[in-house]
């Protein structure tokens, strides 16, 4: 399991901050599990947050570019994947982080990068942040999107 390790984190005032939630459709019971524990996140640390669902994890850039040049201070993109009998697997997963990187670079503001890819449905279970699930990916993933804004406003007031 990939959580060994893990930082233990210090609760954080995200209050003002507007984060959009964008989740894919795709395997409902782990991408709500991933919403759920993205929105607990959000909410305990004070930050505004609105939930955009796109069909899949492909269209998750297109709609994390959009609500950052909308005025999103961050996006917390959450999708599932699972590996299948064909390349498609390797393609979406690919297209998916690729774009979500680009998003990030070229708008200079935070992704929280919640896309799951997985060998099997149990992998996503573990990870969902459900009951008996062990970890949170969704959680991880605001957490980290929150942070990031925090620290990059901190960097633009060195001067």
């Amino acid at each position: 399991m990939s959580g060994t390790g893990a930082p233990q984190a210090e609760s954080i005032d995200a209050t003002g901050l507007r984060v959009v939630i964008i989740a894919g459709t795709w395997h409902e019971v782990i991408t709500d599990g991933l919403i759920a524990g993205a929105q607990r996140t959000l909410d305990a640390a004070g930050a505004t947050s609105h939930l955009v669902r796109v069909p899949g994890s492909f269209e998750l850039p297109v709609a994390a570019r959009a609500a950052l040049d909308g005025g999103a201070d961050a996006v917390v993109a959450l999708g599932v994947i699972i590996r299948g009998g064909t390349p498609h697997f390797e393609f979406v997963s690919s297209a998916a982080t690729d774009g979500l990187t680009r998003v990030a670079l070229d708008t200079g503001k935070p992704v929280g990068f919640g896309v799951l890819t997985l060998d099997d449905e149990q992998q996503g279970l573990d990870r969902a942040g459900l009951a008996g699930s062990k970890e949170d990916k969704g959680a991880e993933a605001a957490d980290a999107a929150v942070r990031t804004t925090l620290l990059l406003r901190e960097l633009a007031n060195l001067q």
